[in-house]
């Protein structure tokens, strides 16, 4: 801890961070339980999201099986991913909106009667896919200002606050020791001067 100047000026400055730290933690321990509990419901998102990706894959083996001996390219590409920028408790996220998906025309009587399906089956997994990334890098962003966030608090809570109030309590002390102290100097400096009353009476009559 540094020195604090025990000062009237230190401690009203030391009472404005107080009171400055009073009105701020409230608010940052309001943010925190917000972060808390979007983070919660963003990772029940994500896991659930990874199951259906998982779901889509099993269902997509036995096209894999039969893609083996496909001498050909699958008649689906993903284009881009489509988001917009939300906002959790002040963090800004990516929000999912879609995936752009490109299905090349098939000639029926050419390609194997599967195929289709097998395309159907690729672009469920690429959208899911796309979305439980979006999903990981908006718990990923919560996660980053739930932790900064929670630091401050701690450091409001556990640190500065502290040290404000010990900060008042010994300037007060030094404040009021010294104003003691001046009392008492005060009266010994009254009392030297009755007791130096006489004497100079006495000199100024001879």
């Amino acid at each position: 801890m540094a020195k604090v100047k025990l000062t009237k000026t230190e401690l009203k400055a030391q009472k404005d961070a107080l009171a400055r730290y009073r009105r701020f933690l409230p608010m940052l321990q309001l943010k925190k339980s917000q972060l808390q509990a979007e983070l919660g419901a963003m990772r029940a998102r994500e896991a659930e999201l990874a199951r259906k990706e998982d779901a889509a894959l099993e269902r997509a083996r036995p096209w894999a099986g039969l893609l083996a001996g496909f001498d050909g390219e699958l008649p689906v590409s993903l284009e881009r991913v489509r988001s917009h920028s939300g906002n959790i408790a002040g963090v800004a996220i990516p929000v999912y909106d879609g995936v752009d998906v490109r299905r090349s025309e098939i000639d029926l009587f050419e390609t194997p009667e599967y195929l289709d399906d097998a395309a159907d089956a690729v672009e469920s997994i690429v959208a899911v896919r796309a979305e439980r990334e979006i999903a990981a890098e908006q718990v990923r962003l919560v996660a980053a200002e739930l932790r900064t966030t929670s630091q401050r608090v701690n450091l409001f809570e556990k640190v500065k606050i502290p040290e404000c109030r010990e900060n008042i309590r010994l300037i007060n002390v030094a404040l009021g020791d010294e104003q003691t102290s001046s009392v008492a100097r005060g009266k010994i400096a009254k009392g030297r001067q009755a007791k130096l009353a006489p004497a100079v009476a006495t000199a100024a009559a001879i």
